[in-house]
């Protein structure tokens, strides 16, 4: 057996180690659980409670364009690694909370190192699958990313209903940290991009495999931020972003205080939201390789988009809520599965890391914004004016999305 075909057969365990990277970095993700604890341990407002997951959002999101960057020119098993150890030193400091109790501490530790650890980590996952999976992109990317969605399901009852309350914030904030580097340092082990000279995308191209998914232009990033296409691409993320960040924000409290659930049964929307977020992914993934990127994007944001626009009208029981926050994590799914394929698709693999991390940032500025939904409620005493304007997005971006593919005529 040749090298080539060792390496083809072993290419699966990168999206293990993909799909490990991108768990862990969920795992800081699920930050609500200490909320709650810490407003009661240390009397802090729930704005002071939530601030240094707020950082956490943007420095993730804005520091994935020098991390991408970094992985392009050095590679996954170089850049991954250095995130592990800095989540440790991150949780570490965290931990240290009771010393140091006000949130400008976990803003630094948690928000800062945190934040800039899950960009170093998460800005591996996609490009080295993409590389590794010419013939089947969608899903492959949409595999190795899956653990993001699906880590606050498992993660956040452990801290809850086991961590916090047995070993107090200060210690589950180590536990974590050690897990989290832990496993992070085992899946960078299993990333590695392909060997030189690797022959096999040009052996799809060439057998038809490929061909809906062949690479348009190879841009760096200071060509890319010049191209209009860039910038459609980047508004459209931030429209479907921002629209699934509002609507998620309010969804627990609707079932609360307009279909009268109890906080339990509330909560379980958002659990159906997370599962349809990380197990829908690989079904975008399977969608855009077989209908088409922008085709899977648009069906998915026009389904978002009407069931927000409609959520009042339409969810009137327990078990619609539940369907219409499967819908609605489905369009946020898609979102994240496709964007790297798309990204790829038309800036081309060379530079994917720093690529994607530029259009990354328009989730950064959509978690940045995602308050208005909340003021909306303040402002007029209704949930239906958020949920309104955050369908109104998810239509916008299906509607770019249209125009997108028709003027570019991108696949």
């Amino acid at each position: 057996m040749g090298s080539e075909d060792r390496a083809l057969r072993g290419r699966w365990k990168v999206l293990l180690g993909g799909f490990l990277l991108s768990l862990m970095g969920g795992v800081a993700y699920a930050w609500g659980v200490f909320v709650v604890p810490m407003m009661e341990r240390f009397g802090w407002s729930r704005y002071g409670a939530t601030l240094p997951f707020t950082f956490f959002m943007l420095v993730f999101a804005f520091f994935m364009v020098p991390a991408g960057h970094w992985q392009d020119k050095k590679g996954p098993s170089k850049v991954a690694p250095v995130g592990a150890i800095l989540f440790l030193i991150a949780y570490i400091l965290s931990g240290l909370v009771d010393r140091f109790p006000n949130p400008w501490w976990l803003v630094l530790s948690y928000g800062f190192l945190g934040g800039l650890a899950c960009a170093l980590t998460y800005s591996c996952v996609a490009p080295v699958a993409r590389k590794w999976f010419p013939d089947k992109p969608g899903l492959a990317v949409s595999l190795a990313v899956m653990g993001f969605g699906l880590a606050a399901i498992f993660f956040a009852p452990l801290k809850a209903r086991f961590l916090i309350p047995a070993y107090g914030i200060e210690s589950t904030f180590l536990i974590i940290g050690i897990l989290t580097s832990g496993i992070s340092l085992l899946a960078s082990r299993l990333l590695k991009n392909p060997p030189q000279n690797w022959s096999f995308y040009e052996q799809c191209l060439q057998s038809g495999q490929c061909k809906t998914v062949e690479v348009r232009a190879e841009l760096a990033p200071s060509q890319v931020v010049g191209k209009r296409l860039f910038w459609e691409l980047w508004f459209i993320f931030f429209l479907v972003s921002t629209g699934g960040f509002v609507s998620l924000s309010l969804i627990s409290s609707y079932g609360q205080e307009v279909l009268g659930l109890n906080p339990l049964f509330a909560s379980l929307a958002i659990s159906v939201f997370a599962g349809v977020n990380g197990l829908g992914r690989p079904l975008a993934g399977y969608l855009g390789d077989r209908f088409g990127i922008l085709f899977t994007m648009i069906g998915a944001y026009v389904l978002q988009g009407l069931t927000l626009v409609l959520f009042g009208e339409l969810v009137l029981s327990q078990v619609r809520l539940y369907v219409a926050s499967a819908m609605v994590g489905f369009g946020y799914a898609v979102n994240l599965a496709l964007f790297p394929t798309l990204v790829a698709l038309c800036f081309g693999i060379k530079h994917l890391g720093a690529n994607y991390g530029l259009v990354f940032t328009a989730f950064g500025v959509a978690a940045l914004v995602s308050g208005i939904g909340s003021w909306m409620f303040d402002l007029t005493g209704s949930f239906t004016p958020a949920f309104v304007f955050s369908g109104l997005m998810a239509l916008l971006g299906a509607g770019l999305s249209f125009l997108v593919k028709r003027a570019y005529r991108l696949y």
